[in-house]
């Protein structure tokens, strides 16, 4: 398998993802280095920002956000949680640089008055499931690290609150998020000096080999149409498996049970009219009726990622109070 940013000198059938990503039927591999999303980045220095290796191995970085005003403030101040965003893109396109990434993570720093922590992570098919996991755990890791460093960053560690840490992720970013929370437990005890108080699954990208009603009947002009979700998985799980994989279907015949499982407290939010309305729904209620703190919250005829695509929305407006709302309700 090869990758590379040109076109292949050949006429061989392909497989695209939204214009970034070419699959080819020899195996090779084209990826564009311009990003799906050709918005503008809203750069209003409101919000300051950098990027940061967390990954030497394998080449990977996070971007760090924080309100501008906590540049101006000394620790003596009150201390801002931390909130990890995962991006989104069926595990294979996607970038904390992309500009609509970094625009909602302006957002996200600027009104939930939080430190921003948005991680990348190896994308399929050259690196398949559960590579993205294990970057996620990495990227948590790379902050336990922070905090207990002899010489750490001040720019993150004169404002970050690492006792109250919120792990949410975006599509893909949500299943991340997901398997993080199963993973670590509740109070992430391994992470420690870092406790994550709780998860935040916005549009989690969840499957199965049997379709859900949403996923069966839903417009085949979605945003994120059935023909792109089966896409995004036949490039991203291991080879070989199909979509009732573990890290794919929390509850598949394969999965662990989770109704023995303590969690954190968890929030799902997707959009009514989300192709994976329906998995986030059952996921939700399955783990509230196992006893399970977790709330559920739907937006009526909202679309997939319809935060990041359309932020300015009323929809996405009225996210943010949600979302500062858990934060608040879960800190210590």
């Amino acid at each position: 398998m090869t990758t590379s940013t040109t076109t292949p000198p050949n006429t061989l059938p392909y497989e695209e993802c939204r214009g970034v990503l070419r699959v080819y039927s020899d195996g090779s591999i084209v990826r564009s280095p311009n990003p799906s999303f050709n918005v503008p980045i809203l750069d209003d220095g409101s919000v300051a920002w950098k990027d940061v290796v967390f990954d030497p191995t394998n080449h990977l970085q996070l971007r760090l956000y924080k309100p501008a005003a906590a540049t101006r403030s000394p620790s003596s101040s009150k201390k801002l949680p931390i909130f990890y965003y995962i991006h989104g893109g069926g595990f294979c396109i996607g970038s904390r640089a992309w500009p609509n990434c970094q625009n909602y993570c302006f957002q996200l720093a600027s009104q939930l008055q939080c430190v921003v922590v948005s991680p990348d992570y190896r994308l399929a098919p050259e690196h398949r499931l559960p590579a993205a996991i294990h970057d996620g755990v990495a990227a948590l890791e790379w902050l336990r690290a922070q905090a207990e460093a002899d010489e750490p960053d001040t720019w993150l560690t004169d404002v970050a609150d690492f006792e109250n840490v919120f792990v949410s992720g975006d599509s893909a970013g949500g299943n991340i998020a997901h398997n993080l929370a199963v993973q670590l437990g509740p109070g992430s005890p391994e992470l420690g000096p870092v406790r994550v108080r709780g998860y935040l699954l916005l549009a989690p990208f969840f499957g199965g080999t049997v379709l859900s009603k949403s996923e069966a009947e839903g417009p085949k002009d979605a945003f994120l149409n059935w023909e792109l979700i089966d896409r995004f998985w036949r490039l991203s799980i291991p080879i070989g498996e199909n979509t009732d994989h573990p890290l794919v279907n929390p509850f598949g015949p394969f999965s662990q049970s989770l109704e023995p499982v303590a969690l954190d407290p968890i929030l799902v939010v997707v959009g009514g009219s989300d192709l994976l309305k329906d998995r986030a729904e059952d996921y939700a209620k399955r783990l509230k009726n196992w006893g399970k703190k977790v709330e559920y919250v739907e937006f009526e005829g909202e679309q997939h990622g319809f935060f990041t695509i359309h932020p300015n929305s009323q929809a996405a407006k009225d996210l943010m109070p949600i979302l500062k709302r858990f934060i608040t309700e879960n800190s210590s």
